[in-house]
């Protein structure tokens, strides 16, 4: 029914991965949208998908956690347009991006110290408190 989608030269999503299904849509469109199905549930098999590593796999999954159906398969949804096959292209084009988006890596965060003046405020607010306690006890008699 679909054919393969292309994401990178060496990543695709091959056609038996790929699932299409027309629903209703909701929203706008007359009495079109009480005959006519122009959503697209677009269902994925994200075990299937060629040339992916297995850490942007593990990305993909954690990106697209809140997609997944009970077997793992990942669901994308559109019914931006009127017409099912634009509405196909524009599921074909997210999925794509989803996955463009985990074949990034994560920066590594680089740990940096205490600013200077961040340690001399904070010591100096532990002055004032300490200052402030010792206001609060007895005079000490010193004879």
């Amino acid at each position: 029914m679909t054919e393969a989608i292309a994401v990178t030269a060496a990543v695709r999503v091959p056609a038996a991965a790929l699932t299409a299904h027309a629903v209703r849509a909701s929203g706008p469109g007359g009495q079109n949208v009480n005959k006519v199905a122009t959503k697209v549930e677009l269902r994925v098999d994200l075990g299937a998908v060629e040339g992916l590593p297995d850490a942007a796999r593990e990305r993909l999954r954690a990106l697209a956690r809140h997609a997944l159906d009970a077997e793992g398969h990942l669901v994308v949804t559109s019914q931006a347009t009127r017409s099912q096959a634009r509405n196909l292209e524009d599921a074909r084009a997210k999925v794509a991006a989803l996955i463009r988006a985990a074949l990034v890596p994560p920066r590594r965060r680089v740990k940096t110290g205490v600013p200077g003046r961040a340690r001399e405020r904070r010591l100096a607010g532990k002055k004032r408190q300490a200052v402030r306690k010792r206001a609060r006890s007895r005079p000490r008699d010193d004879d």
